[in-house]
């Protein structure tokens, strides 16, 4: 049996929807704006990832016979039902804020427009895609700016939401600047060099540490990093110190922390390593690290060398998703809104124009941009295909490290960031006006019209007493 395709990772909201326009004959262009409502506390700012995925899906998307079947199974209806979505494809346009790139609360991200049955269908898998690498892609990135220079890995394969989360976050964390992930697939797939130690494990299957150790040094030429708290921590910072200068392996080598109070360890297995004549010798710190304590741990002058982070990084542990939503903005040419409170949106295509300084300015889509000003939102596939080639690890990587470099010192805060507010053109603002004055006109009209039908015939209105 032919598998159904990741037309079916949707929600069944937008396949019935997808159905009545299609039956309907509304099919005009629809322009989606995905963006982040609010950002989270203590975000100073998001990086903006995931769309190289979300164009994958978008450029290999097709409803075949069996996502037919299976949208008609969920609904407990006929398949000739549902024939209106056979052989659909995505042949829309797609703008959007390149990987890597600083984003704010309220800036699109990503921009859809295409007929509208397919800009719906693709909302769940685009605003999925977007939504979770761009958190974890913050998240990276604050931990590259609380290690102030120091290098960084990635060690949550074993904890993440599954291992195609797993391996996004090596790769999110490679963009974000670190130096390498002990996940073998997203290393050998991305070029992220692979990094790794021992488990206790290994460990506690010898008779002593000194044995461990030096098994695992003679099985692995070149520098080695030992674990050394699976007992006593000094004293096995004493042990690989022993063997490492026995077997004249110091350079390049490193003994790894991964529980206790790191900070305190650290200076203590400094000066053993000193005193013992290996100053060369690196300290890795790992166990439940994230921005926050390796901030702390900067902050308080610990002589830890490499800091490997993990679960609390690759599920964004303090802020596990986004307020993220994917909202039509345009439709058949005409600019629509939301009212909802607290849930109100901007109409009409939009752009994003960057000032130094981090200074956006929300705007139109066809307004010029300021002399100061380049504009965020690419063109990046028109008619459902890609309009250039696939950014390298390394331009994305880049195009971050620039960013973080322009963003205001209080945005940059590990504890209590300011974020920047972007503004709004005068355009786009008139626009806004002009489109709520429009709805709430219409909406006090049709309220009119239906007045006198709701009031029974015959009847009086009541005299206050």
């Amino acid at each position: 049996m032919t598998p159904m395709s990741d037309a079916t990772t949707t929600d069944l909201y937008e396949v019935t929807m997808a159905m009545s326009y299609l039956r309907e004959g509304i099919t005009s262009p629809a322009t989606f704006s995905l963006f982040v409502r609010n950002l989270p506390p203590e975000r100073g700012f998001l990086v903006a990832a995931g769309l190289e995925s979300a164009l994958d899906y978008l450029a290999g998307f097709h409803v075949g016979p069996e996502d037919v079947d299976a949208f008609a199974s969920a609904l407990h209806r006929p398949p000739g039902d549902l024939e209106p979505l056979l052989g659909l494809t995505f042949t829309g346009q797609v703008r959007a804020v390149p990987e890597g790139r600083i984003v704010f609360a309220g800036e699109p991200l990503l921009e859809v427009t295409a007929p509208l049955p397919q800009a719906q269908l693709v909302e769940t898998y685009v605003l999925n895609r977007l939504s979770h690498q761009t958190a974890i892609a913050s998240k990276a990135a604050r931990c590259v700016l609380a290690a102030a220079g120091h290098p960084v890995v990635d060690f949550s394969l074993r904890r993440t939401h599954g291992p195609q989360a797993g391996f996004q976050a090596a790769r999110l964390g490679a963009m974000a600047g670190f130096a390498g992930t002990s996940n073998v697939a997203a290393a050998t797939a991305e070029g992220i060099p692979a990094v790794g130690t021992m488990a206790h494990s290994f460990v506690e299957a010898f008779s002593s540490e000194e044995d461990a150790f030096r098994a695992f040094a003679r099985c692995h030429p070149g520098p080695v990093t030992l674990l050394v708290d699976t007992y006593d921590t000094e004293e096995g910072v004493r042990v690989a110190a022993r063997v490492l200068r026995d077997l004249d392996r110091g350079p390049g080598s490193a003994v790894r922390l991964d529980s206790g109070d790191l900070g305190d360890l650290a200076v203590r297995a400094r000066s053993i390593l000193d005193d013992g004549g290996l100053p060369d010798v690196r300290i890795v710190a790992s166990g439940g690290l994230d921005e926050y304590a390796v901030d702390d741990l900067v902050h308080s002058g610990a002589p830890i060398d490499t800091y490997a982070v993990g679960t609390r990084v690759g599920v964004s542990a303090d802020a596990p998703y986004l307020d993220s939503a994917y909202k039509l903005v345009e439709f058949d040419g005409r600019p629509v809104m939301k009212l909802s409170s607290a849930k109100v949106t901007a109409p009409g295509r939009k752009q994003v124009f960057r000032r130094p300084g981090c200074a956006d300015e929300i705007a139109l889509a066809d307004e010029q941009p300021p002399d100061d000003g380049v504009p965020l939102l690419e063109t990046v596939m028109r008619n459902g295909r890609r309009t250039g080639r696939r950014p390298t690890l390394d331009e994305c990587r880049e195009r971050l490290a620039a960013d973080l470099g322009e963003l205001p010192p209080a945005a940059r805060r590990i504890r209590a960031p300011v974020a920047p507010r972007a503004t709004t053109s005068e355009r786009l603002s008139a626009l806004t006006v002009r489109v709520r004055q429009g709805i709430e006109d219409r909406m006090a009209a049709a309220s009119a019209r239906q007045a006198p039908e709701r009031a029974p015939s015959g009847s009086h209105r009541s005299v206050p007493r």
